[in-house]
């Protein structure tokens, strides 16, 4: 990461999104471990709740924080698999005005590093939904950390050069 210190850095307000049919508040390790990563960051984290594997209730919830002015990003956790039950990029694709393709790219990139060709498997991917970031990330713990500590850690930061997701912020409603 090549951090311009010149530059100041810039919290934003993040959701989070654990979708798992399995997990509940005492089982979200891969959501800790977000919450964590945010907070050290300096991020706010400004909601989080767990759903089930259901594209309409996973959509309802992405609209509700895409309405919201205190939401810049969510970054969710689970769904992403080749299952029938795995429908979080389905909920993404509803919602997006445009892809991140080098997002899911990148993540499987980093992932091949740890875990081989399973990462074939992973459908992580990213998406602008109304001017809001929203992030797909596995269920695992490695996942989490390796999309956050590898990718989303510098894009999310202000002062990582050459470019960064926050300073687009203000001009991705644009038309």
């Amino acid at each position: 990461m090549a951090i311009d210190t010149s530059r100041a850095f810039k919290p934003i307000n993040i959701a989070l999104l654990t979708v798992s049919d399995t997990r509940g508040p005492d089982e979200d390790t891969s959501g800790d471990l977000l919450a964590a990563r945010i907070a050290e960051a300096g991020h706010k984290l400004v909601a989080r709740t767990i759903l089930k594997d259901d594209a309409d209730i996973i959509e309802t919830q992405l609209r509700k924080w895409m309405a919201d002015e205190n939401v810049d990003a969510v970054v969710s956790t689970g769904g992403t698999g080749l299952t029938g039950r795995d429908v979080t990029p389905e909920a993404l694709d509803r919602v997006k005005t445009r892809d991140i393709p080098g997002f899911g790219e990148l993540f499987r990139w980093i992932s091949y590093k740890t875990i081989g060709t399973s990462t074939i498997q992973s459908r992580a991917c990213a998406v602008v939904a109304d001017g809001t970031y929203i992030f797909a990330l596995p269920g695992s713990n490695g996942a989490v950390k390796d999309g956050w500590d590898n990718i989303l850690l510098e894009q999310l930061d202000a002062r990582n050069r050459p470019c960064n997701f926050v300073e687009l912020m203000p001009r991705l409603r644009e038309k």
